[in-house]
């Protein structure tokens, strides 16, 4: 039977999604609570796609396969018991044999949470503590020029090879919290993203919104497929895996 999960979670404490020796990280905690589910026979997970150290999820996708059959209030309820209080099972659904938790996804939702504010320590894992004012405006024009599309490979890492670099942002946007005009949230939805791609996307923008780019030059900077024409990463906390359509 194959089963698909919908986790959140915390990246704080993690060294990303990604399974590594004597690391701690999402798929290994997973992993684990669910060979003890299995009777201790190992299960492989496949998540819709990694996260890096510090990045957290709100609606991450992942699939795997069990011999025994469980019901899944059982597997959800099952799971959270075993699992560490950073991350949490929100849903579990039956799926059929050929689905898989990243080839079988059409998009995705990324959400970047920054403050121009005054340094807030309780929210240092959690939102990019920029403490600057930037040009909200020009930041906003700027992320439109990103939308459709484009060979991002100027956004991706540098030793990333990869044959395809082309993907399609079919919506940005910019929301400011009503209650705090200094906090700011980008909203990037796409067919899909490279890595670092949405932390190297966001610094740009910042160097937008610090007047040292006009919002047009994003044009170029895609255009010149080079990594060093766009070689500032935004930090890890701001950013939110926010869900993944299917």
């Amino acid at each position: 039977m194959r089963y698909l999960i919908t986790v959140s979670y915390d990246g704080t404490n993690f060294k990303g999604y990604q399974k590594q020796p004597r690391e701690r990280t999402v798929q290994g905690e997973i992993e684990k609570a669910l060979k003890e589910i299995n009777g201790g026979i190992k299960v492989d997970i496949h998540a819709s796609g990694r996260t890096d150290a510090g990045v957290h999820a709100m609606a991450q996708r992942i699939h795997f396969d069990l011999e025994k059959n469980i019901s899944l209030d059982k597997l959800c309820k099952g799971l959270n018991s075993l699992l560490p209080e950073d991350i949490f099972v929100r849903n579990c659904a039956e799926v059929p044999d050929d689905f898989h938790a990243r080839f079988s996804a059409i998009g995705k939702e990324y959400i970047y949470k920054l403050n121009m504010g005054e340094y807030n320590p309780l929210e240092r894992n959690y939102v990019y503590q920029y403490n600057q004012k930037l040009d909200v405006v020009e930041m906003e024009r700027a992320m439109k020029y990103l939308e459709g599309e484009h060979n991002f490979k100027s956004f991706t890492k540098t030793d990333e090879e990869k044959e395809d670099y082309v993907r399609t942002i079919s919506q940005t946007n910019l929301i400011r919290d009503p209650k705090n005009l200094n906090k700011i949230t980008f909203v990037f939805v796409g067919t899909g993203f490279l890595r670092y791609m949405v932390r190297n996307i966001v610094g740009v923008l910042i160097a937008v919104g610090e007047g040292k780019l006009r919002s047009e030059e994003v044009i170029d900077i895609l255009k010149k497929e080079d990594r060093r024409a766009a070689n500032k990463t935004a930090s890890p906390e701001g950013l939110y895996l926010k869900n993944v359509f299917y």
